[in-house]
């Protein structure tokens, strides 16, 4: 064994993930049934400021892949028992592993050997007898390409984290199987409170709506106007899916960003109490009155006669400026339109 090459950990499925300086550097992970070809390539990973890995069997290889997730992975493409392209479809099958972008070693210049590497996964290769400062070369431009995925995938979930605080959640939706690509926290609250699950699929009406609105897409984008959002109804509360964004150009539709919301009967209470500067009771009363219920009606649900709503009427009446149900429903639907676009009164 090479003096400075690192030992061979055995497979440890039950170990946890060793401890990796990714603020420094990159993770390598080098995979080759040669002891001197993994020592030329460590040495000169290591003096480049990388953190380098090594395996010898490609069991050894996943392994160390889904324990580590490196950044970058060098294999070999023939090595005993389980070959680097068969490595490469399973890093490349499993959730965990199958962004990382895999260089193949080869001495084999065949075409249908190098086609096979890119088959299995590869997005690059070069070949034996190995020169350092070419891999070096070849490493770099894919992991710029990496980091540059990794920041987005960070500054998409920053973003995604910042609407659930707002109350805005989010989920994507793969049209060609219904798939949830990915959900937010609030979104899988939201998806199990109102339908019973959050995963692995959208909810059958969700997924009817996306997809009998796609053929309108781009005829509503020219004329700058959104699809119609679908509301579930839940007793008094509601929840609002927006149609947002496509984030993938997948087979059958792609991928789409909907953001929903939920809409309770106290949210809006509460803009109405605050917009028109109405006590508690004021602003519930105008509230069941937009809602198209009599005073007998709001009487009931409040607890209170009729002539006690008669009462608070007439005193929203002069807070709002006006002096009949008429006039005094349309401003409020107004004010509550302007920050609960899909209410329906």
């Amino acid at each position: 064994m090479h003096p400075h090459l690192p030992p061979e950990l055995p497979p440890e499925p039950t170990s946890a993930p060793p401890i990796l300086d990714r603020a420094h550097s990159d993770v390598v992970l080098i995979v080759d049934d040669v002891p001197d070809n993994l020592a030329v390539l460590h040495d000169a990973l290591d003096e480049s400021g990388y953190t380098v890995l090594v395996a010898t069997r490609g069991e050894a290889a996943l392994q160390r892949a889904a324990q580590a997730l490196p950044d970058i992975v060098l294999l070999d493409a023939l090595m005993p028992g389980m070959d680097g392209f068969e490595v490469a479809r399973r890093l490349k099958a499993m959730a965990q592993t199958a962004h990382i972008p895999i260089i193949f070693m080869t001495g084999l210049t065949e075409t249908e050997h190098l086609v096979a590497a890119l088959e299995a996964g590869g997005v690059d290769y070069v070949t034996k007898p190995i020169k350092p400062k070419e891999v070096l070369a070849r490493m770099n431009v894919h992991l710029q390409g990496a980091r540059r995925a990794r920041q987005e995938v960070r500054q998409a979930g920053q973003a995604r984290n910042a609407l659930d605080a707002f109350g805005y959640a989010s989920i994507t939706v793969r049209v060609g199987d219904g798939r949830l690509m990915w959900q937010t926290p609030l979104a899988r609250d939201l998806l199990l409170d109102y339908f019973g699950s959050s995963a692995p699929y959208a909810p059958t009406v969700v997924l009817d709506w996306l997809r009998q609105h796609l053929p309108d897409l781009e005829r509503l984008a020219q004329q700058q106007q959104e699809p119609p959002r679908l509301n579930v109804q839940q007793g008094a509360r509601c929840l609002s899916f927006r149609l947002h964004q496509q984030t993938g150009d997948g087979e059958g539709g792609g991928d789409w960003l909907i953001v929903m919301r939920e809409v309770s009967d106290t949210a809006v209470i509460a803009c109405l109490g605050l917009g028109f500067k109405l006590t508690a009771r004021e602003a519930e009363v105008l509230y069941w009155l937009v809602k198209g219920k009599t005073n007998r009606d709001i009487g009931e649900i409040l607890g209170s006669s009729p002539a006690t709503v008669k009462k608070h009427l007439e005193r929203v009446y002069v807070k709002l400026g006006v002096e009949t149900r008429t006039a005094a429903a349309g401003m409020a639907m107004a004010r509550i339109r302007q920050s609960h676009p899909q209410f329906e009164g």
